[in-house]
């Protein structure tokens, strides 16, 4: 029986480490800024916490099992986790199952536990798209045989996640295809028809759903209505201006004693900079997420085969493109939508997701590391190795 240390040779340790560091800094962030919410509303300050901290212990173990779990014997998976994400998200649907939140219903609850399936969904699209180009790397390069059956799967996956409604999560997994496509070989030309396509299709349904189009005038001009659908995005900048340069420090905000709305979950950001100010808090938090993601691509480019390459791409880009669009809407550079930032929103199934998604890409990492060593003793002895199965 190997022991740990032969069991994890070749991982990535940095992925390792600046996730342990995103997730114990979002603990701590995630305490300060949910305290006394939880306490006004459950009676208990440490009801965010809790889950959280819960949901910290199970990602953990998750990622360690995927560290050791052999990537390539997910590809036998790709179905199984389509259709569990499929009838996990119709469930959602059905009347007395789903869970009702804020007139969305996005939730299931299972043995007093609420689970999103759209975060399920997210990974099983990741699966999905990188076992189909690894399978078809030809087909790519068609529109009807390639990129219109990865449309479809991931359409209509789109669509049950639309239902409830979940307008940001569509738009993250959009890009993400989007991403995973180009990495698979997409032509630029349809990748020009889908990116145009995708815009007006996300600017058609802004316009006819009315709360859509409420939070693209609330973009446009947050103070024309500052007491009502521009008041959270007001008290963002309001937290994000009184933080300055070096932060009021860690737990003294002010706006999160129940004047910003989600304090603890998608605009949390704005509760880190107002405490820990931009050049500390800021720069902290996206400096570690461009290093986790450099390191991510850094996998995805040095993987020895496409399948692992893809799923790296996937993971890794799933990450960039929620915080781009966690802090973007924070800020106030996009309109108002609901998305979560990676490791440090309460939400323990994202949580996890995440963290068994990480685990994964070290699982991956190893692999580079080995065929490192191979393409050395190739060029030491002139001999082509066989590469390691």
């Amino acid at each position: 029986m190997k022991s740990i240390k032969e069991r994890t040779k070749g991982v990535d340790f940095s992925i390792f480490i600046l996730t342990l560091i995103l997730v114990c800094f979002g603990l701590i962030m995630l305490y300060s800024a949910s305290y006394y919410y939880g306490q006004q509303m459950f009676g208990d300050g440490q009801y965010f916490f809790n889950k959280q901290i819960f949901g910290a212990i199970i990602g953990l173990g998750s990622m360690a099992f995927f560290t050791f779990f052999d990537y390539r014997r997910l590809k036998k998976l790709y179905v199984v986790g389509v259709v569990i994400a499929i009838i996990l998200l119709a469930l959602v649907l059905l009347d007395g199952i789903g869970e009702t939140k804020n007139s969305s219903t996005r939730w299931l609850s299972v043995a007093g536990i609420s689970v999103q399936p759209s975060e399920i969904a997210k990974f099983a699209v990741i699966l999905f798209v990188a076992t189909f180009v690894s399978n078809n790397p030809k087909r790519m390069g068609s529109f009807f045989k390639g990129i219109l059956p990865v449309l479809a799967v991931v359409g209509f996956i789109c669509a049950l996640i639309l239902a409830q409604p979940n307008f940001s999560i569509v738009l993250t997994i959009a890009g993400l295809t989007f991403v995973l496509l180009i990495a698979g070989g997409m032509r630029l030309r349809h990748g020009a028809f889908l990116g145009a396509t995708g815009i007006a299709g996300g600017l058609a349904l802004t316009l006819l759903e009315p709360y859509r189009m409420q939070r693209f005038m609330v973009f446009l001009d947050p103070w024309a209505d500052p007491s009502d659908t521009g008041y959270q995005l007001i008290q963002s900048l309001y937290a994000i201006a009184a933080g300055g340069l070096f932060g009021n420090g860690l737990g003294l905000s002010r706006q999160k004693y129940l004047f910003l709305p989600y304090m603890e979950s998608d605009f949390i950001f704005a509760v880190i900079v107002e405490e820990l100010g931009l050049i500390l808090g800021a720069t902290l938090v996206v400096g570690l997420f461009a290093l986790l993601v450099y390191r991510g691509f850094r996998v995805a480019l040095t993987c020895p085969d496409l399948f692992g390459s893809m799923l790296a791409v996937g993971i890794t880009s799933l990450i960039a493109i929620q915080v781009i669009i966690n802090i973007a809407v924070v800020t106030g550079s996009i309109p108002p939508t609901g998305l979560s930032l990676p490791f440090f929103s309460h939400g323990s199934s994202s949580l996890v997701i995440f963290m068994t998604s990480i685990g994964v890409l070290l699982n991956i990492s190893k692999s580079c590391r080995r065929s490192g060593k191979t393409k050395k003793a190739k060029s030491r002895n002139g001999n082509t190795p066989k590469r390691i199965a």
